[in-house]
C-alpha cells in the first residue's frame, strides 16, 4: 500500500521587531497566525535599454492576490536558509532564470506590517529587495514558468508601473509607492536620469581633495643585486592590489577592469576611473563610504546558460552588481550573514574551530553558496544542520593563485638581496603565504635591519567593520633613512617607563613591555590596502601573540609626513588656528607626535583578564569598536607620553606648547577623512572631549586655540577613560563613549566647511616615479 503523502511543513526563522534573528524557528502557518516577524526576498529584473521592470502574474490558485501582476520573483526565506540563495533559487524555480550572486544588488530592506483574512493572517515581514540589471529584456520564450506560482510574465516601463501602483490599479498587487517601496523607483530614476555634466563636476570636486605628490627616495646605498630584487618586490606588491580588490567586494575586480578599459571613452569615464584608482572601490573613503558609482556603471557580463536557449539570442547580459551601502563584512563573510548567525555558528564549534573562524587569516563562506555557484545546488542541503552552513577557509587556499605568484617573486628576491635579515624576511614571508602561518615571518619583519625596507602581507583589519577580525593585504617598499632612525632610539628605550606611568590602575599595567624597534623610511611604492587617505606610519604586527611575546615594530614614512605637513597642515593652520598660536604649528612637533602615536599602540592593554577571570584580548572584546578606540588611545596617550618625556628632560622643552597646537591642527586633517573611518572616529572623540573640557577654545572669529592651563589635565583624563575601557574589555563603555563624543559638532562643521571653501586638500595621492622607472 502506498505511503500517504505528507506535505512538508516550511519553517521560518523568527526575528525580533527590529529584524534581528532570535535563534527560534516556527512553522510558516504559526508565524502568520502569531504575527511573528520573519524574512523574505523580493527580486526585481530591470532592463536598461527599455527602462522596464519584469512583472510576473500570480497563478490563479495562489491564496493571496491570485491573478494579479507582482514582483519579478519573491518568496519566504526558510529557516536556516540565506537571503541570497533564496533570491537565486526563487528566480530559478519561478521563472527558470539561473544567475550567479554578482547579478544581485541588495537595494533596501522593506518592512511590511499588515493584517488580512479577518485578522487570521498577520504578515510582519522584512524583505531583502534585490535588483538584477540586464542590458536588454529577456525574451518571453526564454522563461520556464512554475505553473503553481506564475501564470505569465511581462515587461512594463517602470514609470508606467509606478503610476498603476499609485492609482491602486486592481490588476496589480498593491505597494505604497509614497512610502518605503517608492525607493525602488527613486533609485532607478536617479541612476538613469542623472546629468553627465553635473556628475563630472561632482567627481572633479571629489578628486580635488587629493593633492598629487611625487614620492621619491635615493637608491645610492643599494647594490645592483638589491636593485634587481627591488623590481621583483614592486611586482610582488602589485599582486597585493589584486588580492585587496577581491577582499573589498566579490565583483570589485571586474568593476576595476571595466572602468580601466572604458577610461578613454568620455571625460566622465576618465573621472570615474581616476577616482576609483584612489578609493580602490566604488565607495568614497572621504564621504563616509558613500557610493560614487552605481551598478549602472559596472561591468557587463554575458551568461548564455542563464535560461533555456533561444535561437538567435545569445543569452542574458547583466551588470556585475555592488550595493550602494558598503558591506560591513566586505568580502570576508557571506554578504547576507549577520552577527547572530555568526554567533550561533561559532557557539557550536570546538575552541580550535572558533579560533579559525575569528582568525586574521581566514574567510567565512557558505557551503550552500559554493554548491550553487558550482551548479550542484541541493535544495535539501540547508535544512539539515542549518546553523552549519558557514565554514572557514584559509587565506592560503582562498587566494592561492595570487599568493603562489607572490611567494615565487619573494623567494627570487630573497636569493638576490645582500642583507641577511632581509633575506630571512623574504624567504619566511614567501613560505608564510603558502602555509598561512605568519608568526616566524612577522618576527623576521620586526628584526629587519636593512637599507631596503619591506612590509608585505595581511595586516590591518579596518576593512572588516563587522567584527574587525579579518586582515587585508598591503605592501610598503622603501629605503631606510639611517640618520632619522638613529635619532628615534629614545622612544623605544622608554616604552616600559611609559607603561609603568600610564594614567590607569596599576593592576592593568604590563611588567614586560618590549621596546618597539623604530625605522624611518622614505617610501618608494605602496599597494594593497592603501586606499584613500595615506598612512604616515604603522605599528605592526597586530597578532596579539607576537605583541605579548615580542612587542611591535614601527615604520615611519618620512616623505609622506613631509608631503602632508606641507600640502595640508600648513594651510589648515593658516585657516583654523588663532593668529597668536600660528608659529607653534611645526613639522618637528607633527612628526614627533606621529612617532609617539605609533609607539603608544605598543603600550596599554592588549591581552586582558576579564572580570570573570577569562583571558581575552581587547580586539576580541570590543570587536567593531576596537579600531576607532585604539586609534584614539594611540593619539591621546601619545600626547600624554610626549608631555611625560619632556618633564623627564628626554625631549626638548621647545615641544611643550607646539605639540598641543600641532595636534589641534592635525585634528582637522584627520576629521576630514570622515566619521566612518577609524582615525576620523578616534579624532572626533578626542577633539570633542578636549573642547568640552575647555582645553581647546573656539573663538568668535571661527579660529581655535589651545588653553595651556587645562590641556594637560584633559589629555590625562581621556587617556585614563580609554585605557580603563580597554583593560576591562568594556564594549558597552566603548559604545557609550563613542556615541557621546564621535559626532560632528558645530565647531567642527564650521572648521571643515571653511577648509572646503578655500580648497585645502584633504590628503595626498602619491605618485611613485622611482618604482615606475624601475619597472620600465
Amino acid at each position: 500500500m502506498a505511503e500517504p503523502y505528507i506535505e512538508e511543513v516550511e519553517y521560518l526563522d523568527v526575528l525580533t521587531k527590529t529584524g534581528k534573528k532570535t535563534g527560534v524557528s516556527k512553522p510558516r502557518g504559526d508565524v502568520h497566525r502569531d504575527g511573528d516577524y520573519h524574512k523574505a526576498v523580493h527580486v526585481w529584473i530591470f532592463a536598461e535599454s527599455t527602462q522596464e521592470l519584469l512583472l510576473q502574474k500570480r497563478a490563479d490558485c495562489k491564496d493571496s492576490w491570485p491573478g494579479l501582476w507582482d514582483i519579478s520573483s519573491a518568496g519566504h526565506i526558510s529557516a536556516g536558509d540565506s537571503s541570497l540563495i533564496t533570491a537565486q533559487r526563487e528566480l530559478q524555480e519561478e521563472l527558470g532564470v539561473i544567475l550567479p550572486k554578482d547579478a544581485f544588488e541588495l537595494i533596501f530592506v522593506f518592512l511590511e506590517e499588515c493584517v488580512t483574512n479577518n485578522g487570521k493572517f498577520i504578515n510582519n515581514e522584512y524583505s531583502d529587495v534585490y535588483l538584477v540589471t540586464t542590458l536588454e529584456p529577456i525574451p518571453r520564450e526564454a522563461f520556464t514558468l512554475q505553473d503553481t506560482e506564475v501564470s505569465d510574465v511581462k515587461y512594463i516601463s517602470f514609470g508606467e508601473y509606478r503610476s498603476h501602483l499609485a492609482e491602486a490599479d486592481p490588476k496589480y498587487v498593491p505597494y505604497d509607492v509614497n512610502k518605503q517601496y517608492g525607493l525602488l523607483f527613486d533609485i532607478i530614476t536617479k541612476r538613469y536620469k542623472e546629468n553627465n555634466e553635473a556628475r563630472s563636476l561632482v567627481l572633479q570636486k571629489q578628486l580635488r581633495r587629493y593633492a598629487p605628490v611625487s614620492l621619491t627616495a635615493e637608491l645610492t646605498g643599494l647594490g645592483d643585486a638589491d636593485k634587481e630584487a627591488l623590481i621583483l618586490l614592486v611586482r610582488a606588491a602589485m599582486i597585493m592590489d589584486e588580492i585587496f580588490y577581491l577582499q573589498v567586494w566579490h565583483s570589485n575586480p571586474v568593476l576595476r577592469e571595466w572602468l580601466k578599459e572604458h577610461a578613454n571613452v568620455s571625460q566622465l569615464d576618465n573621472l570615474k576611473w581616476m577616482y576609483y584608482v584612489i578609493n580602490k572601490s566604488p565607495w568614497s573613503c572621504l564621504d563616509e563610504n558613500e557610493a560614487f558609482l552605481t551598478t549602472a556603471d559596472s561591468a557587463v557580463k554575458l551568461l548564455p546558460e542563464a535560461t533555456k536557449p533561444i535561437t538567435g539570442w545569445k543569452g542574458v547580459q547583466y551588470r556585475a552588481a555592488f550595493p550602494m551601502l558598503k558591506p560591513s563584512g566586505a568580502n570576508f563573510y557571506p554578504p547576507d550573514m549577520d552577527k547572530m548567525e555568526f554567533k550561533l555558528w561559532t557557539t557550536g564549534l570546538s575552541l580550535d574551530q572558533q579560533k579559525d573562524a575569528m582568525s586574521f587569516f581566514t574567510v567565512i563562506k557558505r557551503h550552500s553558496q559554493v554548491s550553487w555557484d558550482n551548479h550542484i545546488f541541493d535544495s535539501t542541503h540547508l535544512s539539515e544542520g542549518s546553523t552549519y552552513d558557514l565554514y572557514s577557509i584559509l587565506y592560503s587556499q582562498e587566494y592561492h593563485s595570487f599568493l603562489a605568484r607572490v611567494s615565487d617573486l619573494l623567494h627570487k628576491a630573497g636569493d638576490l638581496v645582500s642583507s641577511p635579515s632581509l633575506k630571512r624576511l623574504l624567504h619566511s614571508k614567501a613560505d608564510a603565504f603558502l602555509s598561512n602561518d605568519y608568526y616566524d615571518s612577522d618576527i623576521a619583519w620586526m628584526e629587519l635591519d636593512s637599507k631596503l625596507d619591506v612590509t608585505i602581507g595581511p595586516y590591518e583589519t579596518y576593512e572588516d567593520s563587522l567584527f574587525g577580525y579579518k586582515a587585508t593585504f598591503e605592501a610598503f617598499i622603501g629605503v631606510r633613512d639611517e640618520k632619522a632612525t638613529a635619532q628615534l632610539k629614545l622612544f623605544g628605550d622608554n616604552l616600559q617607563v611609559l607603561e609603568q606611568n600610564l594614567p590607569m590602575d596599576d593592576t592593568y599595567k604590563s611588567k614586560d613591555i618590549i621596546a618597539a624597534p623604530i625605522r624611518v623610511v622614505q617610501l618608494l611604492f605602496n599597494a594593497g590596502d592603501v586606499k584613500g587617505p595615506q598612512t604616515i606610519a604603522f605599528n605592526l604586527p597586530n597578532d596579539e601573540r607576537i605583541v605579548k611575546d615580542r612587542g611591535t615594530a614601527m615604520v615611519i614614512l618620512k616623505n609622506v609626513s613631509e608631503a602632508k605637513f606641507k600640502q595640508i597642515l600648513n594651510p589648515i593652520a593658516d585657516a583654523c588656528i588663532a593668529k597668536e598660536q600660528h608659529e607653534l604649528v611645526d613639522f618637528e612637533s607633527f612628526f614627533t607626535h606621529t612617532i609617539c602615536h605609533e609607539c603608544c599602540h605598543g603600550i596599554g592593554p592588549h591581552t586582558i583578564t576579564l572580570p570573570d577571570g577569562r583571558k581575552s584580548t581587547v580586539r576580541l572584546e570590543l570587536q567593531d569598536l576596537h579600531s576607532a578606540l585604539e586609534e584614539a588611545k594611540a593619539d591621546i596617550v601619545g600626547l600624554w607620553a610626549l608631555n611625560f618625556l619632556i618633564k623627564k628632560h628626554l625631549l626638548p622643552t621647545s615641544l611643550e606648547k607646539s605639540m598641543y597646537v600641532s595636534f589641534l591642527a592635525g585634528c582637522f586633517r584627520s576629521l576630514r577623512f570622515g566619521l566612518e573611518e577609524a582615525h576620523g572616529k578616534g579624532q572626533a572623540l578626542q577633539f570633542n572631549w578636549l573642547l568640552e573640557k575647555e582645553a581647546f577654545v573656539f573663538h568668535p572669529n571661527e579660529t581655535f586655540s589651545v588653553n595651556f592651563d587645562k590641556v594637560e589635565e584633559a589629555v590625562e583624563s581621556l587617556s585614563r577613560t580609554i585605557l580603563t575601557i580597554q583593560a576591562k574589555g568594556d564594549k558597552e563603555g566603548a559604545s557609550l563613549l563613542l556615541q557621546k563624543y564621535c559626532t560632528m559638532t558645530k565647531p567642527l562643521k564650521v572648521a571643515l566647511q571653511k577648509l572646503e571653501s578655500i580648497h585645502v586638500p584633504v590628503d595626498i595621492a602619491p605618485i611613485f616615479p622611482v618604482a615606475k622607472s624601475l619597472l620600465e
